[in-house]
């Protein structure tokens, strides 16, 4: 399921990281690696990571084959957010039920009677 490979994806902080800096701009992969502190290596795995997730996308300048720029792909991020929307109208549809049968069991406020003020 495409919502699974994105929620593991998205797992990982240094990974989430990535997310955030790629909504700004594409960005290779070499910068990406010093802006977070990785390792080239450890930020391959990372990449290869969030493209199988389908989370991002890689394409080579022209100029430079052995370059590598990664830019985010917005559906799967749209599939989570509707997900998340779904979920959220489910749990208040649930919480509204809960409330409305509490309340549904309480007794009736009682009234009292109105404070008489003294004479002076």
């Amino acid at each position: 399921m495409t919502l699974d490979r994105t929620l593991a994806a998205l797992a990982d902080p240094h990974r989430r990281r990535v997310i955030d800096l790629l909504r700004h701009q594409p960005r290779a992969a070499g910068e990406l690696a010093r802006e977070i502190g990785l390792a080239p290596p450890a930020m391959s795995r990372h990449l290869r990571t969030l493209r199988q997730s389908g989370l991002v996308e890689e394409s080579h300048p022209e100029f430079d084959a052995r370059v590598r720029v990664y830019a985010l792909k917005a559906q799967p991020m749209i599939e989570l957010l509707r997900w998340l929307e779904e979920t959220e109208r489910l749990w208040s549809a649930q919480l509204t039920a809960f409330r409305d049968h509490l309340v549904k069991d309480q007794p009736a406020p009682t009234s009292s009677p109105p404070k008489e003020e003294p004479e002076p």
